[in-house]
Formats: structure tokens, C-alpha cells, sequence
């Protein structure tokens, strides 16, 4: 992965720079040294900033990364609106699911799961700041999808979104498997129903992986 996918956010253009400068050395050093290997003064030395600039920022190196991470998800997945749900979903879901097989993302998504389940403050942070704004992207394909009437009746929007990250999170977590641009697909179908020429998966494709 590029080492700066970062996106830049409106503000000062020194402090902006810092931040950057930040994020991208956290993401290289978790590579370089593991998450428990990681640590604010490394992060400090690589970035050029100042362990004190860093603190004053974010509370802990984990919060860094869920930073980074969020920043990452919003840059290489979009929220497209290409006219129908099969289509926006898919183009999400193969969005998604490409910038899970990065190694880097899926070590990172697995250092701060695990974090969020020791640390009850960080898990809340972990929730809000990322698992619900990944949530709260697909529900505007999903009520994009209500307002147009191309929704399926079934699942609900709720469930919607269980299955798509429920499936994602236990491919990172449990299986290790890379969600693929198959599985996207399949998800389509499942959730939106096939699409005009879409032929229906084969008794090789439906055994369980």
C-alpha cells in the first residue's frame, strides 16, 4: 500500500501536515515492529513530531491507528450512487473488501479489535469512530436504495449490515481468508437478489470455504 493514502482535512496547513506525518509513520512502524511493538515515542521519532504534539491529539497509540484507519476507509471506499441497489452495493462491497486484504489494514483491524475488547473507553471510541461510520456508509446506498424502491423486502437495513460486516469481520478474524471480489458478488445476491445476466453460482462455489 502507498505509504501516503492518508487524505488531508480542511485546517491549518502545518498542523495538517503534522497529523499526516503521524498517521502515515504509525501505519508504517505497526508493519515494521507489530502493535505491541509500537509505541508513541517511535511514532514521535518517525513522524518528526513531538511525543507531547501527539498526546495532545489522540490518548493513546491505539487511537492513532483508529485514526489512520478511518482515514484509509474513507478515502478508497466510496458511497456510490450508480442508479441502482445491486450496483452500489457491489461497487462497496468490492471497495471494501479490496482494502481488507491490504496486510497492513487487516493486521491493524485485528490489533485494535482485540484492544477494544480490553480497554471498555477505547472500544467506545473503536465503535463510534469506525464500526458505526462503516455502517452508517452502507445505510445511504441502503436508504438510496428505499427512496428508488429497488430494496429488497428482506433483510432489513439492520440486518443488512450485520451480514455484510458480520461476514467481513469473521473472514479478519476467525478464518483469515481474503474477502474476495467472489464473495462481494455473492453477497449481491444474497442481499439484493442475482441481476440480469448473472448466471447462479455453481455446486463448486457454494461449498463451504
Amino acid at each position: 500500500m502507498n505509504d501516503q493514502p492518508i487524505p488531508a482535512r480542511p485546517g491549518r496547513k502545518r498542523s495538517e501536515e503534522s497529523r499526516l506525518a503521524i498517521l502515515t509513520a504509525a501505519f508504517q512502524l505497526v508493519e515494521e515492529v507489530g502493535y505491541a511493538g509500537l509505541t508513541i515515542e517511535g511514532i514521535a521519532a518517525r513522524s518528526g513530531a513531538g511525543k507531547q504534539t501527539i498526546y495532545r491529539w489522540w490518548p493513546s497509540k491505539a487511537d492513532v491507528l483508529l485514526d489512520a484507519l478511518a482515514a484509509k476507509a474513507n478515502l478508497h471506499i466510496p458511497i456510490p450512487d450508480e442508479g441502482s441497489y445491486a450496483a452500489d452495493l457491489r461497487t462497496f462491497l468490492t471497495a471494501s473488501f479490496k482494502l481488507g486484504r491490504d496486510r497492513r489494514v487487516m493486521g491493524v483491524l485485528r490489533a485494535l479489535m482485540a484492544h477494544a475488547q480490553i480497554d471498555e473507553e477505547f472500544g467506545e471510541r473503536f465503535r463510534n469512530s469506525f464500526l458505526q461510520r462503516r455502517r452508517d456508509a452502507l445505510a445511504i446506498i441502503v436508504d438510496r436504495a428505499q427512496e428508488r424502491g429497488d430494496l429488497p423486502a428482506v433483510p432489513s437495513p439492520g440486518t443488512i449490515a450485520d451480514i455484510v460486516f458480520g461476514t467481513l469481520w469473521y473472514r479478519v478474524l476467525a478464518t483469515r481468508q481474503p474477502p474476495d471480489d467472489r464473495l462481494a458478488d455473492e453477497l449481491v445476491t444474497i442481499l439484493g437478489g442475482p441481476q440480469p445476466g448473472t448466471a447462479p453460482p455453481t455446486s463448486t462455489q457454494r461449498k463451504h470455504r
